[in-house]
């Protein structure tokens, strides 16, 4: 290898576009450090998340009353049924009215009243 004399100034100023253009060595391992320690955390979170979603899937539903959950289904059936009769007896109500009105000459100025 050949030794060529350098001025100063130009190899000051090869060092400085080096350094600007790259990174240190204190530098790359200073960020390798800390792209361990996230990876690490993120192992950490993932473990707990793991363990979470164990347990959950582990755990088991309470045990529901049999009895009473029939009992609680048929009231349900009961109210729908009897919701629905109520709802048709309106629409037979206001057939009747609208039916009056058309027979009765000047009942229908009245108009429906607002529910």
């Amino acid at each position: 290898m050949m030794r060529v004399p350098v001025p100063a100034r130009l190899r000051k100023a090869v060092r400085t576009w080096f350094d600007s253009r790259y990174i240190s060595v204190a530098d790359h391992r200073q960020d390798i450090r800390d792209a361990l320690w996230e990876v690490q955390t993120l192992r950490r979170e993932m473990a707990t998340l793991q363990g979470e979603v164990e347990r959950l899937r582990n755990l088991r539903p309470p045990v529901a009353d049999k009895a009473r959950a029939d009992d609680t289904y048929r009231l349900a059936q009961e109210t729908a049924k009897s919701l629905d009769n109520v709802l048709q007896n309106e629409v037979l109500v206001w057939q009747a009215i609208d039916d009056l009105r058309a027979r009765v000459p000047g009942a229908a100025e009245g108009g429906r009243p607002c529910a």
